[in-house]
C-alpha cells in the first residue's frame, strides 16, 4: 500500500527503493537523496524494541533519519503517514 505511493518518484519526485540491504540490515524504504528511511512495523516490533532501537541507532550513525511507522497507520491513515514522509523529505533534502 505504501510501496505504491512511494515508487517511482510519487512522493514529491523523491526516489524511493525498497527491501534495501544497508549496514547489515535490510530496510524497508529508502530515499537516499534525502537520507530517509521509512520502517513499517508490525506487531512484532513490540517485542523487538532493543533490537529496533539499537538498528535505529546504527542507521541514524550512518547519517540516516529513520522514520517509523505502524501498520495500522499504514492501512487507516495513509494519507497523513504520507504527509509525515514528505515533511521528513523535504527538511533531509534542505
Amino acid at each position: 500500500m505504501l510501496w505504491r505511493q512511494l515508487r517511482g518518484g510519487r512522493l514529491d519526485r523523491f526516489k524511493f527503493r525498497r527491501q534495501v540491504p544497508i549496514g547489515g540490515y535490510v530496510v524497508d524504504f529508502i530515499c537516499i537523496n534525502a537520507r530517509l528511511i521509512v520502517e513499517v512495523d508490525g506487531r512484532q516490533h513490540a517485542w523487538e524494541i532493543d533490537y529496533d532501537t539499537e538498528r535505529t541507532r546504527i542507521l541514524e550513525g550512518m547519517g540516516f533519519t529513520v522514520m517509523r511507522v505502524k501498520n495500522e497507520e499504514v492501512r487507516d491513515e495513509l494519507a497523513q503517514v504520507l504527509r509525515r514522509i514528505g515533511e521528513a523529505l523535504r527538511q533531509g533534502s534542505a
